[in-house]
Formats: structure tokens, sequence, C-alpha cells
């Protein structure tokens, strides 16, 4: 009988699940909501997202990750074991899978453990754990086994990873607790300080996506946004503008680039050379974020290109590392 092997992008905002033969099938939110009398379990993934900042008192929505780690362990372990079974599905057959599940490169031996063991109590055989920048890569098609160096920025919801691989390993690293989730945040502020308006996550994240940018767009363009006025404490609609949220974003989106410059200062020169040559590859779904390869290319100088489909390459590069590890023997 075939192995079950399964591949985990466990990110602080959402949650992929590539299964070898039948590619990604599961992308959800990464919330759970419960009973905090009861500490019931309520909803998970996409309707536990729905719940955030809309529940009555006695239900929480949270996130049991924070910047790519687990923060509530029980919930996070009941997550995986209902996303691996939504996965799945009835063609489990009661076989144990297989599981290589990604943690940000700068976690410690102590939260890759609880990763580990979380996994290994939802069901899994056999767990691998991947840092996101090597399952990044291979999720975008690099092959890392070369001795060439290849620079890969995985922004994803907690942490950006920032990794310069050669030779089926990462020569230097960074991991900064600055990605997605602060894009929203650096949002929420600015209304809150520039126009007196409160909103929530949500609609911090509908301006980033619609009209948000890092880069300053040929056309200025604007959206409505609804929220609670801070001084009359009724609700309020402000238009904002996306140069309004370059403006926004300029503390967080900067630090990102200060960090990819970090790496570069401790690269070796060749392999320096080899990045300068192949550019740097944007993956996960902060990269997303428009204007964001013209940023790191203009402060850098070095050719800077989005990995296609950018949301999913750490979870298909997670699922294929199996595949990888067995072409080594290492398994």
């Amino acid at each position: 009988m075939a192995n079950l092997d399964i591949g985990i992008d466990l990110g602080t905002s959402n949650i992929l699940v590539y299964v070898r033969g039948r590619g990604v099938v599961l992308s959800e939110p990464t919330v759970i909501a419960y009973d905090k009398d009861s500490e019931k379990i309520v909803e998970i993934g996409e309707e536990a997202r729905l719940m955030l900042g809309r529940t009555p008192g006695n239900l929480i929505a949270v996130r049991p990750l924070k910047h790519g780690v687990i923060s509530d362990y029980t919930k996070a372990e009941e997550m995986i074991k209902y996303f691996i079974k939504k996965a799945i599905g009835r063609n489990f057959f009661g076989r144990r899978p297989r599981i290589s599940i990604c943690v940000p490169s700068g976690a410690t031996e102590v939260e890759k453990r609880a990763v580990e063991t979380a996994t290994y109590n939802a069901g899994a055989r056999f767990v691998n754990i991947v840092e996101e920048p090597i399952a990044a890569a291979i999720g975008a098609g690099i092959d890392i086994v070369r001795p060439v160096g290849n620079m890969i920025v995985d922004i994803g919801g907690g942490t950006t990873d920032i990794a310069v691989i050669s030779m089926g390993g990462a020569v230097v690293t960074s991991s900064i607790k600055v990605a997605g989730d602060d894009f929203d945040d650096a949002i929420i502020k600015y209304l809150r300080k520039r126009h007196s308006l409160l909103i929530g996550e949500r609609s911090a994240e509908e301006v980033k996506i619609n009209i948000g940018t890092s880069y300053k767009r040929p056309e200025n363009i604007s959206m409505d946004v609804r929220g609670r006025n801070l001084v009359t404490g009724l609700p309020k609609t402000v238009t904002i503008t996306s140069d309004e949220t370059e403006e926004a974003l300029r503390e967080p989106t900067g630090q990102v680039v200060e960090a990819i410059h970090a790496v570069l200062e401790k690269t070796p020169p060749e392999l320096a050379a080899d990045i300068a040559d192949r550019g740097i590859v944007l993956t996960g779904g902060g990269s997303l974020l428009h204007g964001l390869e013209q940023l790191v290319e203009e402060k850098t100088g070095i050719t800077t290109v989005t990995a296609e489909d950018p949301m999913s390459v750490v979870a298909v590069g997670t699922g294929k590392y199996i595949d990888y590890l067995a072409e080594q023997d290492l398994l």
C-alpha cells in the first residue's frame, strides 16, 4: 500500500494542506472558536474566522498560533487533527500519514518539538519538521541541491523568513516577527490616528488587499472603510486612498527590506554574486502586497520576482520534502 504523504503549511493566518498526488486540497484560516464556559469547540477554519470580533461573551474566536509558532497547544492540536481529517476525507482507510510540517527558520527547539508532538497526537505515523524558506524554495521550483545561491523571502501572516539556500541547506537565515498581520495592524493604527476611525482586522485586511501598496501606484485609487468614530462613538465611513496605505505601511515594509539587507550583508561573496545574477524570490501571502517587488528591487538593486501562486508554495514544498528525503536516502 502506497504511503499517504501530507505537507502542512501551518501558518499564523492560514493553514494549507498538500496531499501527495492530489496537490493542495485545503486552505483555511487558522482560527478556532470555542465556548469559554465548557471549553467545547464550536467552529474551526473559515466559519470561525467569520466570528472574529463578532462573538457573544461566552464564545471566543482565537488564533492558536502567534508569529508562526504554537501559543495555545491544546487548541492547535485539535485544529491540526481537524484539518488532517478534512483534507484526507474518507479515502483514509485507517492509514496514518507521513507528515511534513513547516516552522519559521527562527523557531526554537522547544517550539519545534511542540509542533512535532501536536502533529503526532493528531494522528501522524511519521513527522518531519521543515524550515519555511527550504519548503518555499522547493515549492517555487528551485533546485536546492545545486551549489548555487538562491535567496528566498517568505512573507507569511506572523513571520517573514529570509534565507540564502545552497546545496540543500540554508547558509544564512533570518526570521523577523513582522509580516502580513503587521501590515493589517499598521492600517488599523493609521486610520485610528489620522481619521479617528476604529476598524477591525477583517476590514484592515480588505483595505490591504484592495488598495494597499508599499510602492506608490501610478494611479491613486480609493475605497470606503466603515468603522466606529472614536470621538462620537457612532458608526462612520471614511474614504482612504492607496497613497495613504503606502504611508501607513512604510514602517513594516521598511523592516522587511532592512532584514533582507542584513541577510545579504552576511552572505558569502560567491553566493551573493549568484543572488545578484538569479534575483530574489518572494513567497507567502504577504508577498501579494502591491509594490513589494518594486520596493525590494529599488532598495537592494537586485531583480526581485514573486513566485507563481505564492500562497501555496510552502505547502507544496513541505509535501515534496518527503520525496527529497527519500531521494537522499534520509527516510
